[in-house]
């Protein structure tokens, strides 16, 4: 067996529900492709929490996406708003539709897309769609974007991958938009080994995504002989029926994993407060967050990089978390409107482990080591110099 290389890691599944018995089930069974039970079950249980009315799941939550904006009528030649702070799937999947996306900055009292950044280039521009991410399961502050979205027919995207059984004014993350995303990555609260899902109340969009989600026609609109016909250009996009039940014995645990989450993010909120050379992700009051990676933001990028290393030496496991992709080269011809936050928290933002089976002695363990740690820089001085 390979020695591990972290005592506590930053984020690992949460396996000790169901998961082994609806496994063995898939094998039992002889369904363990696409087809298969638990696919159907995972799709009628995702739009309850999401507070939609239809879900597709898909082989990933970047699928999932560009499944999305396909439906959405996203082609080449558009551009589509999509945050500066953000994992790269975000903007990639506009790439895949061959549109592309124009980098806008994120807002400091949220890490969220800016929506008065998204209301000026709504009035200037013309665009085919909005897509706002909720950062570290954190909700955008929606109202605003779904406003200018509404007022200028553009269509609004919510990456919520990371953000299941969080809310936003009393709504639930997933269906804040047009379609909403779920991504059922390892290293997510609830996690199918991989997958994700597209979550929208509208019909049309709905089977408009399962159908590209396959290849061909789907089965409620194909007879025998139309096995192989093909309506559209699609993609193999679909969960299976192994990713599903593990999903699925993940659902049944939901309530008990984000109590877990949002009691670790408390602890961690107590032991930093007094802490001037970091300071934890700033948490809306119009927002629940689902605390999926709790992170902090230290004062500079190189007492970011030293905390890790400092960590790390203590066989625990952190990491400066996403990038602003208008830094980095896979993004240099993206167009971009910048105030700066970006890039600034891009450099600082590190994530602590955060694992629903962290246990109280592991956290103690973390805790104690960044309260030995001290950093050069506070972070208020940090913002002004931006």
């Amino acid at each position: 067996m390979m020695e591990r290389k972290y005592d506590i890691p930053l984020s690992v599944p949460d396996l000790r529900g169901r998961e082994k018995e609806y496994l063995l089930s898939c094998v039992d069974d002889n369904w363990v492709s696409t087809a298969g039970p638990f696919v159907d079950e995972i799709e009628a249980r995702l739009p309850a929490l999401a507070g939609c009315e239809r879900a597709v799941a898909t082989s990933s939550g970047t699928a999932a996406l560009h499944l999305a904006l396909l439906a959405l009528g996203v082609k080449a030649g558009d551009t589509v708003i999509v945050p500066d702070w953000t994992f790269g799937a975000t903007a990639n999947a506009v790439y895949y539709t061959g549109a592309r996306p124009l980098l806008v900055d994120v807002s400091a009292d949220s890490w969220t897309l800016d929506p008065g950044l998204v209301n000026e280039l709504l009035a200037e521009q013309e665009f085919a769609a909005v897509i706002a991410v909720d950062a570290l399961g954190h909700p955008a502050d929606m109202d605003p974007i779904s406003a200018a979205c509404r007022a200028h027919g553009v269509p609004l995207v919510e990456d919520a991958a990371g953000a299941i059984g969080a809310r936003y004014r009393g709504h639930s993350a997933g269906g804040l938009g047009d379609i909403g995303v779920f991504s059922f990555n390892g290293n997510k609260t609830v996690t199918a080994g991989g997958g994700g899902a597209a979550l929208t109340s509208d019909s049309q969009l709905a089977e408009t995504m399962r159908m590209l989600s396959v290849h061909r026609l789907t089965d409620a609109g194909r007879t025998p002989t139309e096995f192989y016909r093909y309506a559209v250009v699609g993609f193999n996009y679909r969960m299976t029926n192994i990713n599903a039940a593990v999903g699925l014995a993940q659902l049944e645990r939901l309530d008990e994993m984000l109590a877990r989450k949002r009691s670790i993010a408390a602890a961690y909120d107590r032991a930093f407060a007094a802490r001037t050379d970091l300071v934890p992700m700033p948490r809306a009051a119009w927002a629940d967050s689902s605390c999926w990676m709790y992170s902090v933001s230290c004062g500079c990028a190189r007492d970011a990089a030293d905390l890790i290393r400092y960590l790390e030496s203590r066989r625990i496991q952190a990491r400066v978390f996403w990038q602003a992709l208008s830094s980095q080269p896979a993004y240099r011809d993206a167009p971009r409107r910048l105030t700066g936050v970006s890039r600034l928290i891009g450099e600082r933002v590190v994530a602590l482990p955060c694992s629903t089976g962290l246990t109280p002695a592991q956290q103690d363990r973390v805790i104690d080591a960044v309260a030995a740690w001290q950093g050069s820089a506070a972070v208020e001085r940090a913002w002004m110099s931006c």
